[in-house]
């Protein structure tokens, strides 16, 4: 006798199990849930790299900085209230949550009933992969953004160290963000920046698209960058096993590179790398940055506008260089009752409500490539806090 599916609660019902219907769509529900956040989290990248907070009410949360003090030496018989200069200064950030993002899809139950295996599950993982998508491209150039703008204290007499931009490679063209000796280059520059700027060293990463990723894995095994204890498939999972300057290095299809997210085909230029298609790619790859200001419907920050990435190619940062605040966490809700009868089939949606914005500018270093540092396309940002539109 053919052996009951124990994913399919509708298949234990038949068995002659005495589930009810509640008892069905709480397991439909708790399966779904699972493969949705299952394919969140296998691909988020930028949730556990950055500062993270609850909400559990109002629209925001406030984030502090504080300044540098200095030490200074008693005069004997003086009270002792402060120093004299007032230090350390403190400024605040005030990031606000967006509007509910939802990723949804109706599953027909004929279609269900005729297939041959687990659709729902199937989707509500793809339900997952869409969420964490918008959530690390959201949270990846708030901190492109961050590397653009000074520090946000002002306090007179204090000058705070603010972001970083660096160059990869001298030339006019967008390829050289591709040219490993310029990337490793550029990682030991951005460690030197951060270290200059006192930066903590623990909690550094850097994220690039697969290419970039992979030209290192090719070049760099020779000249001692690479655990030596990491080989074979540890190696090439993109997963932080690359360390440059003890920075950890991720690969991500979601930063923005050039105009687009994670890759960008084409004639070489300053704002192509050159990179030839390899053909029936669909069309989600390469996509285009799309506007995500503060004009747009369901953003209530601001993520900055198609153009501003023309010449980004790669992020390095500290955890402290961004924050991000969840109202609602990755969640699934599917149908039921009434509706699931008139429509023949359930809706199932997954949903999440969350915010980003940059915290310490001075943890934030952005890639950029095929122009100089700080040229106009790529201070659209603005130089002072908090001008970024």
């Amino acid at each position: 006798m053919a052996q009951q599916s124990t994913n399919d609660p509708a298949s234990l019902t038949r068995a002659g199990q005495s589930n009810s219907t509640g008892d069905v769509r709480a397991l439909y529900l708790k399966l779904f849930s699972g493969e949705m956040f299952k394919g969140f989290q296998r691909n988020t990248i930028a949730r556990d790299l950055v500062m993270k907070r609850t909400l559990s009410n109002g629209k925001s949360l406030q984030f502090i900085y504080t300044g540098r003090t200095k030490a200074e030496y008693h005069t004997p018989g003086n009270s002792i209230l402060g120093n004299s200069d007032g230090a350390p200064p403190v400024a605040e950030k005030t990031i606000t949550c967006d509007d509910l993002l939802i990723s949804s899809a109706f599953v027909y139950e004929l279609d269900e009933t005729l297939a041959h295996y687990d659709l729902r599950g199937e989707i509500s993982k793809k339900i997952g992969y869409a969420l964490a998508e918008k959530y690390d491209r959201l949270i990846f150039r708030q901190i492109a953004k961050g590397a653009r703008v000074a520090s946000p204290i002002t306090k007179s007499g204090f000058v705070e160290p603010g972001g970083t931009q660096i160059r990869v490679g001298t030339n006019n063209q967008a390829s050289d963000a591709y040219v490993p000796a310029s990337l490793i280059n550029a990682f030991y520059d951005a460690a030197a920046a951060m270290d200059e700027k006192g930066v903590s060293s623990e909690g550094r990463v850097a994220v690039l698209n697969p290419r970039q990723y992979y030209e290192l894995i090719q070049n760099v095994g020779s000249n001692g960058l690479i655990n030596r204890d990491e080989q074979g498939d540890t190696l090439q999972s993109g997963q932080g096993i690359i360390e440059i300057a003890g920075i950890k290095i991720f690969k991500s299809m979601n930063i923005p590179f050039f105009g687009s997210y994670g890759t960008k085909y084409g004639s070489a230029s300053a704002t192509n790398p050159g990179i030839t298609s390899p053909g029936n790619v669909g069309s989600f790859v390469g996509e285009g940055a799309e506007d995500a200001r503060a004009s747009v419907t369901g953003i209530n920050g601001n993520y900055g506008n198609t153009s501003d990435f023309a010449n980004s190619c790669g992020l390095i940062f500290q955890k402290e260089g961004a924050g991000v605040v969840e109202a609602i966490g990755p969640q699934v809700q599917v149908t039921s009752g009434d509706v699931s009868v008139v429509y023949q089939g359930d809706v199932i949606l997954g949903r999440l409500a969350m915010g980003a914005d940059f915290l310490n500018p001075a943890c934030c270093v952005e890639l950029i490539a095929g122009a100089a540092v700080g040229s106009t396309g790529n201070a659209a940002f603005g130089a002072t806090y908090p001008a970024n539109a």
